[in-house]
């Protein structure tokens, strides 16, 4: 076997009609940096480096279903935001412009939707247990 090479995870990108505006709430909402910012594009990025998100213009974007449900736009990827206070995490979340989902699947995670409807779900960290794939 060869080795691969270089790779790193730069940043995921979330669709919506607006991304400047997508943006937005979620440098209010992680307290990121904006590092890009063009017609229909904008990345963040924490100011300690690391990956970052990013969000581009996509005019024909659906929002998709929590919980989903046949025949509707399902959910092609979610994000996880570690917190250390989920109640005040929540609070920050719906100041910011998140809404709590209606459909809650465990009591130690809150799932919210973005302006746009992405999912996103604060947890708070458990000790990981090693695991072999």
């Amino acid at each position: 076997m060869t080795r691969p090479p270089r790779m790193a995870l730069s940043a995921p990108v979330l669709d919506a009609p607006d991304p400047q505006e997508l943006a937005a709430f979620y440098r209010r909402l992680l307290g990121w940096t904006v590092v890009q910012n063009a017609p229909g594009w904008v990345k963040l990025r924490p100011s300690g480096g690391g990956t970052g998100l990013s969000f581009q213009a996509e005019p024909l974007h659906v929002t998709p279903t929590w919980p989903a449900a046949e025949g509707t736009q399902q959910i092609q990827a979610h994000l996880d935001i570690e917190v250390d206070d989920l109640d005040a995490a929540s609070r920050h979340a719906e100041d910011c412009g998140a809404v709590l989902a209606a459909f809650q699947p465990a009591d130690d995670v809150r799932v919210f939707l973005d302006p746009v409807g992405h999912p996103f779900c604060l947890f708070i960290r458990e000790p990981e247990a090693p695991t072999e794939l």
